[in-house]
């Protein structure tokens, strides 16, 4: 989950990045929690799954 929503986030991060340069600080925002999202995903254990 940590991982798709890392990717939805970078995903985003990119367009932001090209399409509206003056946003700088939301979209550098988004790119950090991705990066967060990652990191959260590896120390969980990739992917387990809960039910």
């Amino acid at each position: 989950m940590f991982l798709v929503l890392a990717i939805i986030l970078a995903a985003a991060w990119l367009f932001g990045f090209l399409m509206f340069h003056a946003a700088g600080f939301a979209i550098h925002l988004l790119l950090i929690v991705a990066i967060i999202s990652v990191i959260v995903h590896f120390v969980k254990g990739g992917s387990t799954r809960s039910v």
